[in-house]
């Protein structure tokens, strides 16, 4: 934590809230809007990701009553979105890389949507879109000036969301690199560059989908309330607060951790050394000896506790 110099964060649940509200409803001509509410809304239930929780939550609040039919065959596409069959008939909904890696065509005003969206396709034909929208963290902006003045020369904004969503965001963090419309092994591809550039690098993710890239990472954050299992065990360092502040908080610990340390090292090879001279001598009794075992052992351990009580 005290040698890196570049952090690549993911945007959504790690510098955004990752609280998604659904903002528009767009069914396609002759699709009716509850069926399409009912359709995509049973087969977004069956993912934690949070626009999906955002697409469930709008249905059960908005969908005045609809029924969510059970689903089967759910298949979770990383990167892309979801398949699976609801009432008998095949669903797709995610991005517009789903569609297109089944080569269903959809209108190109889609393409122009500047806010996330969920499309959405029933039995292997466009049926509409859902647009939603994430706000930024309220410490994200201080996160990014934090660092900054902590002496990180590279800070990265990496995303599978779409680029003008993630170029929007980043300019309002005040984030010059940012990278959006990327799958898991393009955000692998990204920090393996940093890396082979002689980087000392930490990613921050909370995603299952950002799990290889914490372990890839010298320092793997993860956040700890919204953030996977997968992405948690993985990672070094866990906020649990979800907080992107609290990462230059981690790397001032890490500081004032490494300084503590090679005090109780000096402090331990410096009262052997005057107790071996004294014993050499012939001046130091067993109790000497002792405070030099035992005592420098516990002075280390009081030293320590210092640490819980620095305001960081």
């Amino acid at each position: 934590m005290r040698e890196i110099d570049t952090v690549v964060m993911d945007k959504t649940g790690t510098l955004t809230q990752g609280v998604f509200a659904v903002q528009q409803v767009q069914p396609a001509p002759g699709t009716d809007a509850a069926r399409l509410l009912r359709m995509v809304g049973a087969l977004e239930a069956k993912s934690t990701h949070p626009i999906a929780q955002a697409v469930v939550a709008h249905v059960g609040a908005a969908a005045q009553g609809v029924r969510v039919e059970q689903v089967e065959q759910v298949e979770e596409i990383a990167g892309h979105g979801l398949r699976g069959q609801v009432e008998g008939q095949e669903v797709l909904a995610g991005n517009t890389r789903l569609l297109t890696k089944f080569n269903i065509p959809y209108p190109t005003e889609v393409d122009q949507v500047v806010d996330s969206i969920v499309v959405v396709a029933i039995a292997g034909q466009y049926a509409g879109h859902l647009t939603v929208a994430d706000a930024p963290k309220a410490d994200a902006v201080q996160a990014v000036r934090e660092l900054k003045a902590d002496g990180i020369t590279r800070l990265v904004m990496l995303s599978g969301d779409k680029d003008s969503i993630v170029q929007r965001v980043a300019k309002e963090l005040g984030i010059a690199e940012a990278h959006g419309g990327l799958l898991p092994e393009d955000k692998a591809r990204y920090v393996q560059q940093y890396l082979d550039a002689g980087h000392r690098l930490a990613f921050v993710g909370d995603g299952v989908n950002d799990a290889p890239v914490v372990a890839l990472a010298d320092v793997g954050i993860a956040m700890g309330g919204l953030g996977s299992d997968a992405t948690i065990e993985t990672a070094d360092v866990v906020i649990q607060t979800d907080h992107p502040s609290k990462i230059a908080t981690a790397r001032r610990i890490a500081r004032a951790t490494h300084t503590v340390v090679w005090q109780n090292i000096w402090l331990a090879f410096g009262v052997k050394a005057v107790v071996l001279v004294l014993g050499a001598g012939g001046l130091a009794t067993m109790w000497e000896a002792v405070f030099a075992d035992v005592g420098v052992a516990l002075l280390a351990i009081l030293n320590a506790i210092r640490i819980q009580r620095m305001k960081f």
